[in-house]
């Protein structure tokens, strides 16, 4: 997919991301503290119905769960020399529960786990070789586009962006983490990742995780005064709470997220989906509301 085309999709109105996969796999049995991806790629008949279920449920950008398989991180799980294996192979089995159906497949960046000079010890340099690397690498396994999701800071989604320009021509979209009152966990605010991303390049820039829809709609509208570009907002299912097991439970219902989310919609957002504790039955419930 090219920059152009993904402009003419989100000019058509509204499009339908996914929804959570970590919190549904825990749900099917995958253990705590093993690396995600590597499990995912050794599991495809755990993932194939959840994302199949997507597909059904509405969603036209899944996806392929390669979030944290970069390099720094998987060295934390002595899996550095399976990078591509493990990238390629996720992309493939996504692409095989997509089918034939049109749903695009996104190849999934996110922070490394290392903070940026002064801070921790990763450089700007290193960070976009990382970056760099595994771009190439969803590129030729097949994907349609790139999410960098759940970033930190606009300085380390900058370093994603420029990668990506260097790189490639497929379109990157960027979703930071962010507080309902719009600030990020490590530097700057949703209205600077805006305006600095959209200048370098990003086809569309936004939030996703930390909080629910309900806490959004002021920070959706003012990232929409300074957006040249659609917005990507990918929230959690409500704020959870930890039960005697130690688990988040999230308790927002389907119904009550759509709700929240076409609130959303008004407000500004041009791509949307949902984050920790949604499922299939989420995006089905928001496809409704929009009248998708």
């Amino acid at each position: 997919m090219t920059r152009e085309e993904f402009a003419a999709l989100a000019a058509d109105g509204p499009i339908i991301l996914d929804g959570a996969v970590g919190t549904n796999l825990y749900r099917e049995g995958m253990p705590r503290g093993v690396c995600t991806e590597e499990w995912i790629y050794e599991h495809p008949e755990t993932i194939a119905p959840l994302q199949k279920a997507y597909v059904e449920a509405g969603t036209q950008i899944l996806y392929a769960p390669t979030f944290s398989a970069n390099r720094v991180a998987l060295k934390g799980f002595c899996l550095a020399d399976r990078l591509e294996e493990i990238n390629t192979g996720i992309v493939k089995a996504t692409k095989k529960n997509v089918g034939g159906t049109g749903v695009l497949v996104a190849g999934d960046l996110t922070p490394t786990g290392q903070m940026l000079e002064p801070f921790g010890p990763m450089s700007y340099e290193k960070l976009l070789d990382v970056y760099r690397e595994q771009i190439r690498i969803l590129e030729a396994a097949g994907v349609d586009l790139l999410v960098a999701e759940t970033m930190l800071g606009v300085e380390e989604t900058m370093a994603v962006v420029d990668a990506a320009m260097q790189v490639t021509e497929l379109p990157i979209l960027c979703s930071l983490s962010l507080s309902a009152d719009g600030h990020a966990i490590y530097d700057g605010t949703g209205v600077e990742a805006v305006e600095t991303l959209q200048a370098m390049g990003a086809s569309a820039v936004g939030l996703n995780c930390s909080v629910g829809p309900d806490q959004l709609e002021a920070v959706v509208r003012s990232m929409r005064d300074v957006a040249e570009v659609p917005l990507l907002v990918k929230p959690n299912a409500g704020m959870p709470f930890i039960n005697e097991k130690g688990d988040a439970i999230y308790s927002m219902t389907p119904e009550k997220f759509a709700e929240h989310m076409e609130v959303l919609v008004a407000a500004g957002a041009g791509l949307v989906g949902g984050c920790c504790g949604t499922s299939p039955a989420y995006i089905r419930a928001l496809c409704r509301r929009l009248g998708r």
